[in-house]
């Protein structure tokens, strides 16, 4: 979970699609606790936030991804996170046992209606779903 070289202000996070079904954890902790949200943390220092998502997908979900169009992105104050559309390529979709309680693949209609998928989860999954987005350069 946390690293001596973890950036506090700086997180991302993904939206994977495969067969058309988008992976959510059940958060453990903070204020997230018990919803389920698209898997993300924060970034490493001198890590890239495409890296970043990539190793917080696999540590907490066993899947790995590969990062395409940035679909959100959040600036405030204090940090800045940034939401990307993402690639399923290979992996297990399973639970660490720490930071969530459990990972699933759900159709995006169901999650859209559930109300313990937070509404920055379902917006960032009704982006994930619609053509075009930034260009990354």
């Amino acid at each position: 979970m946390a690293q001596e070289n973890t950036n506090w202000s700086q997180s991302a996070a993904a939206v994977c699609i495969r067969e058309g079904k988008v992976l959510l954890a059940r958060h453990t902790y903070g204020s997230g606790t018990g919803k389920l949200i698209i898997p993300g943390g924060y970034v490493n220092m001198g890590e890239a936030p495409q890296d970043a998502v990539k190793r917080e997908f696999l540590e907490e979900t066993g899947v790995v991804i590969e990062p395409g169009e940035l679909i959100g992105v959040r600036f405030n104050d204090h940090d800045w996170y940034v939401v990307f559309r993402a690639e399923y390529v290979s992996g297990e979709a399973r639970s660490d046992g720490e930071e969530n309680s459990e990972v699933v693949w759900m159709d995006p209609v169901e999650a859209m209606k559930r109300e313990d998928v937070p509404e920055l989860t379902k917006i960032m999954i009704g982006k994930a779903f619609q053509p075009g987005a930034w260009v990354q350069t």
